[in-house]
């Protein structure tokens, strides 16, 4: 979707989007090394409020999947789909499977990340590739 004067945006998710599309996904690390995605203030595994922004790794693994066949209307359009929480070095992040058959997506998978649109809404989501 592009960016229009009058389209709401979420500032932290929409900035990371926007980075991700850029290939400069980022995570929020505390100086107790525990990872995690913006918006942030503190760190939600030890309250640390100090916080850097560092790159992601360009790969991560899926750890879960499953696949959805009756969806919420907001995906209608969308379905089947597989969604996937992958490990990106110390961040867990969620997104859509695509570009690759769904009888295809499984745990162990090397997957990057994929800024996609969603068939329903035509706004963007997070996806997963296989590197």
């Amino acid at each position: 979707m592009s960016e229009t004067d009058s389209e709401t945006r979420d500032a932290g998710f929409d900035e990371w989007l926007d980075a991700a599309e850029e290939d400069r996904a980022y995570y929020l690390a505390c100086p107790n090394d525990h990872g995690s995605l913006p918006p942030r203030r503190v760190c939600p595994d030890c309250g640390a409020t100090e916080l850097e922004d560092l790159e992601l790794p360009d790969s991560g693994e899926i750890e879960t999947v499953t696949v959805t066949h009756v969806p919420t209307p907001a995906f209608e359009e969308d379905a089947p789909y597989a969604t996937a929480v992958a490990r990106f070095g110390p961040v867990r992040i969620t997104g859509q499977v695509v570009g690759i058959d769904l009888e295809n997506v499984e745990t162990g998978l090397e997957v990057e990340i994929e800024v996609t649109v969603s068939e329903t809404t035509g706004e963007r989501v997070l996806g997963f590739s296989p590197s």
